[in-house]
């Protein structure tokens, strides 16, 4: 019976900046942000890649459980344009079938020596069923008025509840448009985070 080493996050995490995500580095204009919350910093996505999508990657390593994996999901599938799961072997069987058909799968092994193979299983896809209201949430309350007041909105209408103004937000831009947004402030932003964004 094979047996595997047991991968930490922190070992797959590491590889998956060096490995797979250095060509997104090397993009202009592409952030390639650690823990960023959604949905209010109710969930956060191990690793975000943002350009003109927003890509989601989710590690799921051999010390991790996938106890809170279908509360994750949920925030996922409404505030994340693409989806990729990192996966030890040992979740392979259950992340494949709880995952959605949308959702990519990169299984992640560690070799005797230590160094990180990855396989691509499944390429992701767009999703599907994404709100573009939760997605927009990933916006500051005071950038959503910006964005509002540059499209012409009175100041009355910008004093209106959070949810409201992001609302009106999705009703005013495009997808595209709100993704291209977020991008924006993100990269103004200077102290909005414990560890900067790779770039």
């Amino acid at each position: 019976m094979r047996t595997y080493v047991v991968t930490r996050d922190s070992d797959i995490r590491i590889a998956l900046h060096a490995q797979r995500l250095r060509r997104f580095k090397a993009q202009p204009g592409t952030l390639v942000i650690d823990e960023l919350g959604l949905a209010h910093a109710r969930s956060r996505i191990d690793v975000a890649v943002i350009n003109g999508c927003i890509h989601g990657y989710e590690i799921k390593s051999a010390k991790d459980t996938l106890d809170r994996f279908a509360t994750q999901i949920e925030i996922y599938r409404q505030t994340l344009q693409k989806l990729t799961i990192v996966v030890a072997p040992k979740h392979l069987v259950g992340i494949m079938s709880h995952a959605p058909e949308w959702c990519g799968v990169i299984a992640a092994e560690q070799g005797p020596r230590g160094g990180i193979r990855f396989q691509m299983l499944r390429n992701a896809a767009p999703n599907p069923e994404i709100d573009p209201v939760m997605m927009a949430h990933l916006l500051w309350r005071e950038e959503v008025i910006e964005l509002l007041g540059q499209a012409g909105y009175a100041q009355k209408e910008l004093r209106r509840p959070r949810k409201q103004l992001y609302q009106m937000l999705c009703e005013t831009m495009t997808l595209r448009e709100i993704t291209a947004s977020i991008r924006t402030f993100m990269v103004q932003r200077q102290t909005w985070r414990d560890r900067p964004a790779h770039m």
